[in-house]
C-alpha cells in the first residue's frame, strides 16, 4: 500500500513557567471531542486533540527524558515542535536548550509567544530576544512562523494549531498502515495492577491485537489496547498513542519498537538487545563525559569492510570511543538504515550507492550516510564526527590574585576596597573569586582599578592598589581576591 499522509505528532518545549502545561491543557479541553475530554480523570502522557477536523498528537510530556532519549538514537520523538516563549520574560536559558534539542532532532519548529494577556506583557521586547538569539521570527528578517497566545482566554491557540498543520502539510508527513506498527516508548510505569505498562508512539504501521510488542531488551504479549483516554480499543494507527501491559521489564523511555509475531522471536529481539546494552555502556559513558560514535560500515568488497575497520581503530580521543555496530559488503540498505537510527549512529558508505528505500529513510530519519571511495577521507571524517560528539569540558585558570587589606565602602553588590598585589595580572572586567580562609565565599568582577589615585586597566606589579569589585558577600581584611578566566577545551 502507498504512503499516505498521518497526523503530526507535536512537542511543546521551553523554558520553565513559560506556560507550556497551560497550553497543552487549553487545547486538550478546547479541542478533544465533547464527551471524550470528560473522560480523561488523570494526566495522560499523550493525547488526541481536533483541529479542523483533522487529527493532532500532542507530547503532554514537555521535558519528557523519551525526547533526549530518542535524540542520541537518531529518531526524533516529534515531528514538528512547538517553542515557548513567554511575552514577559522572552528567551530564557532553557529557552535555548529547548532549541538546541529541536535542531538536533531535524525537525522543524513555531514560537508560540505566550502570557501575553499579562500586564507586564512585551510582544516587541519578546521579538527582539528571539531574534538577537538567532530566532529569525517572520517580519524580523526570518521565515519561522509564530503565534501570539493567551492559554487563559485561547486568544492566538486557533491560529497555532494552523500553523502546525501547515507546518505539517509541508513537512509531508505519511505511513503506512497496512504494515507492521513501529515508533517509541514514550514512557513506562510499573503499574500495581497490570504490571509493567508503556506508553507507546505509532509512527508507522497498525498496532493490532495479536504478537508482541518488543521495545529494547523488554517485550510484552499484545492481549488488549488502550488508546490515551484509557478505553480498549481493537487496533491503532499512525501517529497514535497507545498503551501496552504485561511487559517482561520496564522498557526504557525513548525505546524504538516493532512487533514480534511469536514468543520466541519477541525473546531473541530483546535478548539480542540486551546483548548490545552490556555490550556498550552507552548513556553511562555519556554521563561519565565520554562521547560515543556508533558505526555502520558497509563496502564493496571484505577486504574493504577489513581496511576500513583497521584504520577506525586508530581513531581515539580521550573523551570519545567509536562502536561499530554493524558491518558488511553491498549497498546501504533498510535495515543499515535501522541500525544507524536505533543506535543513534551513522553510515559509512565505501564505493557503494544506498538504495531508494534507504536513502528515502535516511532523510526522513535524519540519519547522515557518508560515501567515500578514499579510505584515508573516510578516517579524517570519522575522526571529525567523533571530535564533534565530544563533550566540551570547562576549566578555570587563574589569572591574578590579590589580599582585601580594608573595604572603604559599599553599595548594593558594589564595593569599594584597598588591596595588595599578590601574583599574576588583575584586569578590569576580570571574573574574580572571593576566598576567605581557602574557601570560596562569593564570584563576582573587577569593575575598576587604581593605582595612585589614577584609573588604570591592571594591576600586575607589587604593591597597594584600590579596586571596585562587584561580589553578593562583603570583604573582609585578609580575604583573597582571584581574577580567573574560563576556558573551553
Amino acid at each position: 500500500m502507498a504512503r499516505i499522509p498521518r497526523p503530526p505528532v507535536i512537542a511543546v518545549m521551553g523554558h520553565i513557567d513559560h506556560g507550556k502545561s497551560s497550553l497543552l491543557d487549553y487545547i486538550r479541553k478546547a479541542n478533544i471531542v465533547a464527551g471524550e475530554a470528560g473522560g480523561i480523570t488523570q494526566h495522560v502522557a499523550a493525547y488526541i486533540a481536533l483541529h479542523n477536523d483533522r487529527p493532532v498528537t500532542f507530547l503532554d510530556t514537555p521535558g519528557h527524558e523519551a525526547f533526549k532519549a530518542l535524540r542520541t538514537r537518531g529518531a526524533a520523538a516529534a515531528d514538528i515542535a512547538i517553542l515557548v516563549v513567554a511575552a514577559d520574560e522572552g528567551v530564557m536559558p532553557q529557552t535555548l536548550d529547548a532549541l538546541t534539542a529541536i535542531k538536533e532532532a531535524n525537525i522543524p519548529f513555531i514560537v508560540a509567544i505566550t502570557k501575553i494577556d499579562k500586564n507586564n506583557a512585551d510582544v516587541a521586547h519578546t521579538k527582539n530576544s528571539l531574534v538577537e538569539h538567532g530566532i529569525y521570527i517572520e517580519g524580523m528578517g526570518g521565515d519561522i512562523a509564530y503565534a501570539l497566545i493567551s492559554s487563559k482566554t485561547g486568544e492566538g491557540v486557533p491560529e497555532l494549531l494552523d500553523l502546525v498543520l501547515l507546518a505539517a502539510d509541508l513537512a509531508e508527513i505519511t505511513a503506512d498502515p497496512s504494515g507492521s506498527a513501529t515508533g517509541f516508548v514514550l514512557e513506562s510505569t510499573q503499574d500495581p495492577k497490570r504490571g509493567a505498562s508503556a506508553t507507546l508512539i505509532i509512527k508507522d504501521g497498525t498496532l493490532t491485537k495479536d504478537g508482541f510488542v518488543v521495545a529494547g531488551d523488554a517485550y510484552a504479549p499484545i492481549r488488549f489496547i488502550e488508546d490515551f483516554r484509557g478505553a480498549r480499543i481493537e487496533q491503532a494507527g499512525p501517529s497514535e498513542p497507545v498503551r501496552i501491559s504485561g511487559f517482561s521489564k520496564l522498557p526504557a523511555a525513548g525505546s524504538l519498537f516493532t512487533i514480534a509475531k511469536s514468543k520466541k522471536e519477541a525473546e531473541a529481539l530483546a535478548e539480542e538487545q540486551a546483548k548490545m546494552l552490556s555490550a556498550a555502556p552507552e548513556r553511562a559513558a555519556a554521563i561519565e563525559g565520554i562521547a560515543e560514535l556508533p558505526l555502520v560500515v558497509k563496502a564493496d568488497v571484505a577486504g574493504s569492510v577489513d581496511a576500513i575497520v583497521h584504520e577506525l581503530k586508530k581513531i581515539t580521543h580521550e573523551r570519545g570511543a567509536l562502536r561499530i555496530i554493524s558491518s558488511g559488503v553491498g549497498s546501504v540498505s533498510e535495515t543499515d538504515v535501522k541500525t544507524a537510527r536505533s543506535a543513534g549512529g551513522v553510515i559509512i558508505a565505501f564505493n557503494v550507492s544506498t538504495d531508494a528505500v534507504a536513502s528515502d529513510l535516511a532523510e526522513r530519519e535524519g540519519v547522515p550516510v557518508y560515501p567515500f571511495s578514499i579510505i584515508y577521507e573516510l578516517s579524517e571524517k570519522v575522526s571529525s564526527l567523533l571530535t564533534e560528539r565530544v563533550p566540551s569540558v570547562s576549566t578555570e585558570k587563574e589569572l591574578g590574585r590579590a589580599m582585601v587589606l580594608k573595604a572603604f565602602s559599599s553599595s548594593g553588590k558594589k564595593q569599594v576596597i584597598g588591596a595588595r598585589h599578590v601574583s599574576g595580572t588583575l584586569t578590569v572586567g576580570d571574573r574574580l573569586k572571593l576566598v576567605r580562609k581557602g574557601e570560596e565565599i562569593a564570584r563576582g568582577s573587577i569593575l575598576n582599578l587604581q593605582q595612585a589615585r589614577a584609573d588604570v586597566k591592571e594591576i600586575k606589579t607589587e604593591g597597594d592598589f584600590g579596586a571596585e569589585i562587584e561580589a553578593r558577600e562583603q570583604t573582609a581584611y585578609g580575604d583573597e581576591l582571584v581574577a580567573f578566566v574560563v576556558t573551553e577545551s
